[in-house]
């Protein structure tokens, strides 16, 4: 029988987030990315959304590794979860290793993890799998592809890139070797859609650069910049260009916090003498000599901008005299919060810049001629679009075939979706269990389809509970049941309905049979249709019911 190459994508399909990826061959198994999701809005309570890793946790014994690009939440944000389930080592670049050890000690775990940092260019072996990091751009220090060797041959997974001819830190991606590895022969090419939707290419980090210097120019008030945490390069522009200036920086919002920490000691960022200042002292500063640099890029309700704009900021209080630089576009899904705190900037009097026309913000993701570069480069025998949405999945795999590559050649899968590779063939075959497990405060995977359901129905609709007084001695109601709605109508303005409520329940529980024994579903199952169904005929709404029996 032929040797199979085995790609089970666990999670950044047909979605933003939660990338998780596995490559199986000869017994093995290797992981790349452990992602986290954000919830969406009917996602009601939930903190945030990881991978099912069922099939990880029945083949745990088979698995050599878990590899990471980079360390962005939506490629590291899952690993204190599924560590707990299944213990691996993790092979990432310094940068990365900072933030997971970062993660690690909050969830009580470095001890037992192996983690293990690999310089870009440097391989490692795990199993039978070779794995090379390769240097790329993106929108965070330190991130890498992969090109990973398996007995059938080179399989280069991308993960998120730009190509940037100007980055921050010198190094432009290693297109040489994404080029000798084409020459060399590949298997397969998993490449970042994200930004498939958009032609030509995306601009380089340094002109956001230019456009802080021009902000900074001439400004008399305080400038407060909001951006990704995890973007070193953006706040080391911030930095530079407030040192230009004359001005002090200081830092607020905890993630940002971590993140000066990690990249300051870890040489990843290169603070200018004398610029950062504790954000309790620079307040007596002149307005126009101080940088207030800040998490809330995303309209985040706990991060320190929305704080600031709504006035429940312990330490900062926005209004005239102040200038805001949102350096960040929305998440989509993320449109909204931006703008309700952009609205509140303006109604207080604040300067609010936010529009990507002066360059305040630039992608991290490849757009058409930069994938296409990558395409050309790699050559690879077969192409498996990944990290986006179905139409970008779509249209990526359309890119590929703009290109010359034949369809058949080509998967367009969903999470779960076992692709099967042989040195000739490309096919989908069957699946694995994968899905959303919810996080939910200490809780893990405690939060079902059920409990969701249950939450979105009381959030659109409310409750009504029905409380039956029974005789324990012949299961006969005692007296009227009472009738408490929590999210549904206000009671003392609707008086005639809840009447009507008590005798709709009272004849239900009347003509329901006689119970003398504890067992009172019957009854309960009466109550609750006869309620609902006249609630839903007399206001289209469809509270919950909930029908609690008290003998006395």
């Amino acid at each position: 029988m032929a040797e199979k190459l085995k790609i089970i994508p666990l999670g950044g399909l047909d979605e933003i987030g939660k990338n998780m990826t596995v490559y199986e061959c000869g017994g093995e198994i290797l992981i790349v990315d452990c992602g986290m999701g954000f919830p969406n809005d009917d996602m009601y309570g939930i903190d945030l959304v990881i991978p099912d890793v069922t099939y990880l946790i029945k083949n745990r014994a088979r698995i050599r590794g878990l590899f990471i690009t980079h360390g962005h939440e939506d490629h590291i944000g899952s690993i204190p979860y599924i560590l707990k389930q299944v213990n691996i080592p993790i092979y990432c670049t310094r940068f990365a290793a900072g933030l997971i050890k970062l993660k690690l000690d909050e969830h009580g775990l470095t001890k037992q993890t192996k983690l293990i940092t690999v310089e870009p260019g440097k391989s490692v072996r795990a199993g039978k799998f070779t794995v090379e990091f390769i240097h790329v751009n993106h929108s965070i220090a330190d991130a890498v592809a992969f090109a990973v060797t398996t007995s059938l041959g080179t399989v280069i997974h991308t993960g998120d890139f730009k190509i940037d001819t100007t980055p921050i830190d010198g190094d432009i991606i290693d297109l040489a070797r994404f080029g000798q590895l084409g020459k060399e022969g590949v298997l397969a090419l998993l490449a970042d859609s994200t930004n498939v939707e958009r032609p030509g290419y995306t601009p380089s980090e340094r002109n956001v650069g230019k456009s802080f210097a021009r902000q900074f120019q001439n400004c008399e008030e305080r400038i407060i910049v909001t951006t990704f945490a995890s973007n070193v390069h953006r706040i080391q522009q911030v930095l530079d260009a407030a040192a230009a200036v004359g001005r002090k920086v200081a830092v607020t919002g905890r993630s940002m916090e971590n993140m000066m920490k990690v990249s300051t000691e870890l040489g990843y960022m290169k603070v200018p003498k004398g610029v950062l200042s504790d954000i309790n002292k620079i307040k007596s500063l002149p307005k126009n000599k101080q940088v207030i640099v800040t998490t809330g890029s995303q309209g985040e309700e706990m991060a320190a901008l929305t704080r600031m704009a709504f006035s429940t900021h312990r330490q900062i209080d926005l209004g005239a005299g102040d200038k805001v630089i949102i350096s960040a576009s929305a998440i989509p899904g993320n449109e909204a919060a931006v703008g309700r705190v952009i609205n509140e900037l303006f109604r207080k009097g604040v300067k609010t810049v936010y529009d990507r026309a002066d360059m305040l913000h630039v992608s991290g993701h490849a757009c058409q001629e930069e994938l296409k570069i990558i395409h050309a480069l790699t050559k690879p025998r077969f192409f498996i679009p990944v990290h986006g949405e179905q139409r970008m999945l779509h249209l990526h795999a359309q890119l590929a075939q703009d290109m010359g590559m034949d369809r058949n050649h080509i998967a367009i899968a969903e999470n779960g979706n076992v692709i099967e590779i042989t040195a000739r063939t490309l096919k989908v075959n069957g699946s694995v269990p994968s899905g959303e497990i919810y996080v939910d405060g200490s809780g893990v995977g405690d939060v079902g389809a059920v409990v969701m359901r249950d939450r979105k129905r009381l959030a659109e609709d409310g409750m009504v509970v029905v409380v039956l007084p029974l005789s324990s001695d012949n299961g006969k109601l005692m007296s009227q049941p009472e009738i408490i709605t929590r999210g549904f109508i206000y009671v003392k303005e609707s008086g005639d309905m809840m009447n009507e409520l008590q005798n709709i329940a009272y004849q239900a529980a009347e003509n329901a049979p006689v119970r003398r024994n504890r067992d009172d579903g019957e009854l309960r199952n009466a109550v609750k249709t006869a309620v609902s169904n006249y609630l839903y005929k007399n206001t289209k709404r469809s509270p919950m019911v909930i029908p609690v029996v008290t003998r006395l």
